[in-house]
Order: C-alpha cells, then structure tokens, then sequence
C-alpha cells in the first residue's frame, strides 16, 4: 500500500435548507508532509468532533483503488483527490482485507485499524447531491478511521507496512456491513464483533441493537 496523496482542508461555510453549516469535508492535496497527531491531522479543519476527530477518528483515510468506482457512477461531481473528506488517499487499501486492531507502519507515524466511517450529509455536499449516501452506505468502501498509535508526519510515496495483524478481529468491511444491514447470517461473527475490544464502544452499540435487537 502506498500514499498517493496527503490532503487537508479549511472550514467553510455551506448552505444546507436553507441554513449555513460548517463543514471541514473539503480537502484538497498538499505539498510536503502532513503531521498526524493523537487526536486529528495538524491544520486540518476538524468541524464537529463527534463524529470526526479524537483518538478513535484521529485520520482517515480512503483508497485510490475506489475511485472509478464512483466516478463512473457520479461524473458530474467536481472530482480531486480528497473528495472523500480524507487525509490520506492510498493505493491498495482494501476494507475487506483490514482487520480492526491491526497496527501498521505509515511513514513516520504508527496507526492502527479503529473504525469505518459513518457517511452523512456533508458527503453529498462534497459530492453535489445527496444521491451518493444510499450507494455509499450499500458499498463496501467505506474508508478507514485509523488511531495514532505513534504521531508522526507523513507524505506521498510513503509505503503503509503491517506491523501486527489481529486475525480474530472482524473485517472494517464486515463492521460496516453489521452497522446498517440486518442479516440472519454470520451469527458467531457478530458477536465476536460486539465483543472486539479495538472497536469503540459506540460502534458495538450500533451492531448489537440492529443485528442482536439488544
């Protein structure tokens, strides 16, 4: 897996029914390296930090590998890297691949596999239509939210090693998939997925009450 680019973004004001709403979804790329630090990206617009930002959304980052993807079906879109809202944009992240907990070298930083991400209408802002939410909540390319195990830059070109594998742990692809989709299924891995400790909390909560009616 490899950077191909390290994106951040400045607060701005949108308009949302007919009210103006703050957003720090617009991140473009930048030259030089980017500081990932314990809690967000530094000079990065962290908006509303309950939902982005803190120790377990400290970055996020999307794959380059997704991109036609949406393209082909949103190609009105102003198209740039960073059009996810991430900071970090990488060849070769894979959901379906990832396991929650898993620690990996990131230039100089060390991150570590936490959540995926919850879209919401700031997304379709990005996007310019709120079509997008349905097709990207039914897809299994969510991006990855990652800790800061280790706070350090990093830039384009820098590779993205596996430092500690957590085979037990679910998939970012599965989590995402038990948070918004019922399924009689995979009844054992569910609970193992409510029971990961590397989720956060919230997370679990979200699974438990839609798969286990708990």
């Amino acid at each position: 897996m490899k950077v191909i680019s390290v994106n951040r973004g400045e607060a701005r004001l949108v308009k949302w029914r007919g009210k103006n709403v703050r957003t720090g979804i617009f991140k473009y790329p930048v030259d030089g390296a980017i500081f990932l630090g314990t809690e967000d990206v530094v000079d990065d617009a962290v908006v509303d930090r309950k939902y982005h930002g803190g120790v377990d959304m400290a970055v996020y980052a999307y794959s380059a590998d997704h991109y036609p993807f949406w393209k082909q079906r949103f190609p009105n879109s102003d198209w740039s890297l960073g059009m996810f809202g991430e900071n970090l944009t990488i060849e070769g992240l894979d959901e379906s691949k990832m396991q929650i907990g898993s620690l990996y070298q990131l230039g100089e930083a060390q991150v570590q596999v936490c959540q995926p991400r919850q879209p919401c209408f700031k997304l379709g802002i990005r996007f310019g239509t709120q079509k997008v939410l349905k097709p990207f909540i039914n897809s299994p390319y969510s991006g990855i939210y990652f800790r800061v195990m280790r706070p350090g830059t990093v830039k384009v070109g820098d590779e993205m090693k596996l430092l500690t594998d957590e085979p037990k742990s679910p998939t970012v692809a599965e989590v995402f998939s038990f948070m918004y989709h019922r399924t009689e299924k995979d009844k054992a891995k569910v609970e193992d997925t409510v029971n990961c400790a590397f989720l956060p909390q919230g997370v679990r909560d979200t699974i438990r009450e839609l798969q286990l009616g708990q």
